[in-house]
């Protein structure tokens, strides 16, 4: 197993398009619900719990093996959104054309031919991860990472706010990433005997909510 590779798949400037999104950032700032750092963790830990636990859950469960076809219909079904469903797709077509560039698999073109919208990204994710070597728990952490810092360094971008303030949240969050990347592998693996319905659905009304709103915005910093 690579270590390096888990640190060029976690990597932000790794081309995988996630800097065009905020994650529910945006319309969390226009709503006045982030405002500042405090305000910014509060928004992150809640994401982690719900759509950051969803999301590493499926990209373990792929590097484990699931079907892929499966485990995407599980996350549409957990995606009530239609615009979080195009934009996990548009991200997972990113994520997969870099990763074809830089892990080229046989498995990575496969799944590009079967889903030529793109498939959602964390179950790209996992795919890549396992191709790239690596283990259900490092995809997990990618998955659960990223749903924090898109929105903290979006936040940077949207309220001017200090990089250094944003990094530390992220710090602070650091164990609870662990905690939801430990509790993701669990449920994969439960996921492996039991079908898909064994991972977590946890629900996130909000950002459903601000993503359906934001996408109706004329003028907006960020695609979703």
């Amino acid at each position: 197993m690579s270590r390096a590779a888990l640190l060029v798949l976690a990597d932000g400037r790794f081309p995988a398009g996630g800097h065009a999104h905020s994650g529910g950032a945006e319309a969390a700032v226009r709503a006045g619900r982030i405002t500042g750092a405090a305000s910014l963790e509060e928004f992150c830990r809640g994401r982690l719990g719900t759509a950051g636990l969803t999301a590493a859950a499926l990209a373990a469960a792929a590097v484990l093996g699931l079907e892929v076809r499966e485990l995407d219909a599980a996350a549409d079904a957990r995606t009530p959104s239609p615009a979080l469903r195009g934009a996990a797709r548009k991200l997972g077509r990113q994520l997969l054309r870099a990763a074809r560039a830089t892990w080229p698999s046989p498995e990575l073109d496969a799944v590009a031919a079967e889903f030529p919208k793109g498939a959602h990204q964390p179950v790209v994710l996992g795919v890549v991860a396992r191709t790239a070597g690596l283990s259900a728990r490092d995809a997990a952490h990618c998955a659960a990472y990223e749903c924090v810092s898109g929105p903290a360094t979006a936040v940077v971008r949207l309220l001017s706010l200090d990089p250094f303030e944003a990094t530390a949240v992220l710090g602070r969050l650091a164990p609870e990433v662990d905690r939801v990347a430990d509790r993701a592998v669990e449920a994969a693996r439960a996921a492996v005997g039991g079908g898909v319905d064994a991972l977590p659905a946890g629900s996130a009304p909000l950002l459903e909510i601000g993503a359906e709103w934001h996408a109706g915005w004329a003028v907006r910093l960020f695609a979703s």
